[in-house]
């Protein structure tokens, strides 16, 4: 198998509000402050007290859920965010990354905060699985080669730590209309996760319209 030359790279959807992006880092930081706590605390009612309002006041303006895509894409509903890369940037509930593209090869780092915990101090396995998904279709956005994922095996070698700074690798082929990626992440000299990630190999042709923001009145 090889892997098809570089070409612009695939994005699909809108880019986020900085206020989203800022919004998302901020959750992720009070998340893990507030599974820290050893008592109620009068900050963290203020807070609830405070998204109460601040809940009550975005759903008024609230557009339909579904996304402004294919037949909708002149509809009602809200703008989709591009989700290529980096979507921990914009949502609270994805890890947060960063990574360079070289071809058919990637290699970046990754630090998960305590919000992302399974056993006492470790990585929950199953954001392992999300990540290793987003690391891998950014690779394919950023190669210009990229589609819905079609299987994914992850292999568990180590128990992942919490807060540490993990390296990966990313080594990926294209034949026919599949891509196929081979993923290691480690922690210092130990692999801690190792996966194989499978997509389509999409035409950018087939992709259905996406429509872009809208100004407000």
């Amino acid at each position: 198998m090889s892997d098809e030359p570089a070409t612009d790279r695939w994005t699909f959807g809108v880019e986020p509000l900085a206020q989203t992006e800022e919004l998302a880092a901020r959750l992720r930081r009070i998340t893990g402050l507030a599974l820290s706590l050893d008592a109620p605390a009068p900050a963290l009612d203020r807070l609830l007290a405070d998204l109460d309002r601040a809940e009550a006041a975005l759903a008024a303006g609230a557009p339909d859920p579904t996304p402004r895509v294919g037949d909708a894409a002149d509809g009602d509903g809200r703008p989709y965010v591009d989700h290529a890369r980096d979507v921990g940037s914009f949502n609270a509930c994805f890890p947060e990354y960063t990574i360079e593209v070289d071809g058919a090869h990637a290699r970046g780092a990754v630090t998960f905060p305590i919000a992302y915990e399974g056993p006492p101090g470790l990585v929950h396995g199953g954001f392992l699985g999300v990540f290793v998904d987003c690391v891998v279709q950014h690779h394919n956005c950023d190669v210009g080669v990229a589609g819905r994922t079609t299987a994914m095996t992850v292999r568990y070698r180590r128990p992942t730590p919490l807060g540490v700074r993990l390296t990966f690798e990313i080594h990926r082929d294209v034949a026919d209309d599949r891509t196929r990626s081979v993923v290691r992440l480690t922690n210092g000299d130990r692999t801690v996760c190792e996966a194989e990630v499978e997509a389509f190999a999409g035409d950018r042709a087939n992709l259905p319209a996406v429509s872009p923001r809208r100004s407000t009145p």
